[in-house]
């Protein structure tokens, strides 16, 4: 009995394998300049971002301060091209934010002097 059910399950499987695998997933090569170009959503995305960052109201001041017009800005950011909006938005992501001036820097060794010498001290 079990060399009979054992017989009919292998049949089974058998089948099932030769049954359900002609469905064939076909794969290709792609370029690297494919896979790096951003879509059409990703540009659309990233100039969203940089008029984000256009519409706060203190970066629209900054601007006013250096003598730009922050509606000439957007419009200029919309004739950006797509790869000069990825290289915009690439470097406002890496550009380092709320750095400290050298004022700042003086401050932070002024006062980590001073937390030692009062910590420290015998």
């Amino acid at each position: 009995m079990t060399s009979k059910m054992k017989r009919m399950t292998c049949r089974a499987l058998v089948v099932s394998l030769l049954a359900l695998s002609f469905q064939t997933a076909n794969a290709g090569m792609i370029g690297a300049d494919q896979a790096s170009a951003p879509t059409q959503s990703q540009t659309s995305t990233q100039r969203g971002m940089v008029l984000s960052v256009l519409d706060r109201a203190e970066t629209a001041a900054q601007l006013q301060a250096q003598g730009i017009d922050p509606a000439e800005a957007r419009a200029r950011v919309a004739t950006m091209t797509d790869q000069e909006v990825q290289q915009l938005t690439q470097d406002m992501h890496t550009a380092p934010a709320g750095a400290l001036s050298n004022g700042g820097w003086l401050a932070v060794i002024i006062i980590a002097g001073l937390v030692w010498y009062f910590a420290f001290r015998k």
